[in-house]
């Protein structure tokens, strides 16, 4: 029953929406640095908006630092602005060959709020990977109507369909808990 079509489309968009997630979480600051961080900030560099890591290389130095070394020294102002006009909340301190970003120690408040937020996106997940067992099940209830697959096979697929969306759920809550450790860690 796992090779049915209407259960490997639904686990294909089911794993579309974990990945999706996984990604939105690898993006939430934990008060660690991590050059995830920078993917979404944008330099004006020649007329065009292209992301940090494409005109520097980015590295962590230590448990609080991140060191931006572009490419093309004349840009470092531009690093500068672009990293200060985002909501990141980090000072970029320009050394003339690179750029350090110092990441304060966050408060535990601070830390709550970020695990909150890690709820709030993994809580979406599990609507999005729900919607698709909803429409799922109602293409197996339409089969079955027309006749397509018999009152057996149907049920079967409905618990197949069930025990995918549970997998997929599982998934959800493992990542928040990893991400939770990690944005908790001191």
């Amino acid at each position: 029953m796992k090779n049915h079509p209407i259960i490997k489309e639904a686990a294909v968009k089911m794993d579309k929406s974990v990945k999706k997630i996984e990604e939105e979480l690898r993006h939430l600051r934990t008060g660690r640095p991590s050059p995830a961080v920078l993917e979404e900030v944008k330099v004006d560099y020649y007329g065009v908006s292209t992301p940090i890591n494409q005109l520097a290389s980015i590295s962590v130095l230590d448990e609080r630092t991140l060191v931006i070394k572009p490419w093309d020294r004349s840009i470092l102002g531009d690093i500068e602005k672009a990293i200060l006009s985002s909501n990141l909340g980090l000072t970029p301190m320009n050394d003339g060959n690179a750029i350090k970003l110092v990441f304060p120690r966050p408060t535990t408040e601070q830390r709550k709020n970020w695990v909150k937020h890690a709820k709030e996106i993994v809580e979406q997940g599990k609507v999005a990977v729900r919607n698709v067992r909803r429409d799922g099940m109602k293409k197996i209830k339409e089969a079955q109507k027309s006749g397509e697959i018999p009152e057996d096979d149907a049920k079967r697929l409905e618990e197949e369909m069930q025990k995918t969306t549970d997998e997929h759920i599982e998934k959800l809550e493992e990542l928040f808990e990893k991400k939770e450790k990690e944005i908790m860690e001191f």
